[in-house]
């Protein structure tokens, strides 16, 4: 799939199971604070949702749905999130109110080249998602209740649409890790509904590398969790496998520094923001699994 600006809008329905979404995550590790904000349509209707943490705990929790979805993605407005396209495929702002509990406004530039979420990749055409996923400089002011802190980090800005077929999944992965401005990667993963293990799921990721920053294919990626009594995510490993001639993967291992549980209807969203290692490089990032609840 080729990227280009008149992607950015909106996308027209394809169907009544056909959805799609904004996704914007950054993490701060020096000031400790970690933040998502999603602006989604689906079924004609708007909804929200957006996390901030400080440390390992959740200062600021929305989620709702329900609003009206008219016009391009500025418009789209519900549980406090707002967000623009200021340059297409190189820029954009978020924005989220919650209220007295917290919030922010950030500005996000792209560091190069997208990531494509292809729907012809295994775990494309099994979780029927097509979009493309920046690495990104995010700047600009978060607010702690009353407290104003200001932020220069990595983060990651998605843009997704298509219609999941949850009659024939169980689960799916999403895992970002930004090690620098010239180092990310992007992972999914899909398990079919029988599967019950990692060695089920179809996974398919993509190696951002560079000044700017360009996707590099990976033929084969592998991806290891561990996961506390309630079944969330705390430690995870990777392996990128970047052609069948490499005689070694590019590595990564994380663990979990904050993340909370949305009960979302007939689904269950484990979100959490991790520390990553990655060839002797730091950084973080996050890693969410959707469920059949």
């Amino acid at each position: 799939m080729n990227i280009t600006a008149d992607l950015e809008p909106p996308r027209p329905s394809e169907g009544p199971a056909f959805s799609d979404a904004i996704t914007v995550s950054f993490g701060d590790p020096g000031a400790k604070i970690y933040g998502l904000a999603r602006a989604g349509r689906a079924g004609g209707e708007a909804s929200g949702l957006a996390l901030l943490f400080r440390g390992s705990r959740t200062v600021a929790l929305r989620a709702e749905g329900g609003a009206p979805a008219d016009g391009d993605w500025e418009s789209t407005r519900a549980a406090g999130v707002r967000t623009r396209v200021l340059e297409p495929l190189e820029r954009w702002a978020i924005e989220f109110d919650g209220g007295d509990d917290g919030g922010f406004r950030l500005d996000l530039r792209a560091l190069g080249a997208p990531a494509v979420v292809d729907p012809e990749s295994p775990a494309g055409q099994a979780g029927g998602m097509s979009g493309y996923e920046h690495l990104c400089r995010v700047r600009g002011t978060v607010r702690i209740g009353r407290e104003e802190v200001s932020v220069d980090c990595l983060g990651q800005r998605g843009h997704l649409w298509g219609s999941p077929d949850w009659e024939r999944m169980s689960l799916a992965r999403t895992l970002g890790a930004w090690l620098g401005d010239d180092l990310g990667v992007v992972l999914s993963s899909v398990r079919p509904r029988k599967g019950r293990e990692h060695d089920s799921e179809r996974a398919t990721a993509v190696l951002l590398e560079g000044e700017p920053v360009a996707p590099r294919p990976v033929a084969d990626a592998r991806l290891s969790t561990t996961y506390d009594g309630e079944h969330r995510q705390r430690r995870a490993g990777f392996e990128l496998w970047l052609d069948e001639e490499s005689g070694y993967p590019r590595r990564g291992a994380g663990q979990v520094v904050c993340g909370t549980s949305l009960d979302l209807g007939r689904l269950r969203l484990d979100c959490a923001f991790f520390h990553w290692r990655m060839e002797g490089r730091e950084g973080v990032g996050r890693y969410d699994v959707l469920h059949r609840a």
